[in-house]
């Protein structure tokens, strides 16, 4: 443990690097930069609170938070998870040419998005505080989910990182699932009337949506769901784990496949 410890204090400026580098080629040629991570969940809240708010929203005025909290949270699992599984056939000149230990090419890419992603952060507590929405202890009960679900992303993706270098079909087959456990994170609707039903077990097996409950909870000014969160929690760190064993077992064959 303490050689990988070394290991990753060695190569932390690579690993910065990687970061600003992910950074920068995601708003090249963007005129807006890095506003556009302001800009582009405000005008999806905007969207989806017009299509669903009458529909779904039930007249309540803090529907927009509510989509916004949703959609922020699912946008970086969807962006962290996907640019990890494209991370190491994305580097493949570099991997071929010069040694950098290869975990730090999907941890760079879950990280970048997370601050981005944190930034972002910006626009829900400004349309929070417009409607009326005053910060309360609960506020601090936050962090909790915010951490669980870097850990989740990051997870996941040493996963997909590992076995999209040998399934090139699993990009394609990612972008079906993600898009399943968007519709199953409950973003744009209420959940209660399908927890309480048959199909309330598709809410409950995600994690992702026990992390988006208690992060709205949060804002909201409303107690935690412990049960929810500690099994969220607890898959996150599994995912991890099998993450990070499955990446070191392969990762001396991915270049005889990149």
């Amino acid at each position: 443990m303490k050689k990988y410890l070394h290991g990753f204090f060695r190569y932390r400026f690579l690993l910065n690097e990687l970061v600003k580098k992910g950074i920068k080629l995601k708003y090249r040629r963007s005129y807006l930069g890095i506003v556009w991570s302001l800009l582009e969940p405000l005008m999806t809240m905007i969207v989806l609170t017009l299509i669903f708010g009458e529909l779904l929203g039930k007249g309540d005025k803090t529907f927009p938070v509510y989509v916004l909290s949703g959609r922020l949270m699912y946008s970086f699992f969807n962006l962290g998870t996907g640019a990890a599984l494209r991370a190491i056939r994305g580097n493949a000149a570099m991997i071929k040419k010069v040694y950098i230990p290869k975990y730090l090419y999907p941890l760079a890419g879950v990280i970048f998005n997370y601050i981005i992603f944190l930034l972002s952060l910006v626009v829900l507590i400004l349309v929070a505080g417009v409607l009326g929405i005053r910060p309360t202890w609960y506020l601090l009960q936050a962090i909790i989910p915010l951490i669980v679900l870097f850990l989740l992303t990051l997870g996941v993706g040493m996963i997909l990182a590992t076995v999209g270098v040998f399934f090139r079909d699993m990009e394609y087959l990612w972008g079906v699932m993600s898009m399943m456990i968007m519709y199953a994170s409950a973003i744009f609707y209420f959940p209660e009337k399908i927890l309480k039903g048959s199909n309330g077990i598709i809410l409950k097996v995600n994690p992702l949506f026990g992390i988006i409950r208690n992060f709205r909870a949060a804002i909201m000014g409303e107690p935690m769901n412990v049960k929810y969160m500690v099994y969220a929690a607890v898959f996150s760190v599994i995912s991890l784990i099998i993450g990070v064993v499955l990446f070191y077992r392969k990762q001396d064959e991915f270049i005889l496949n990149i």
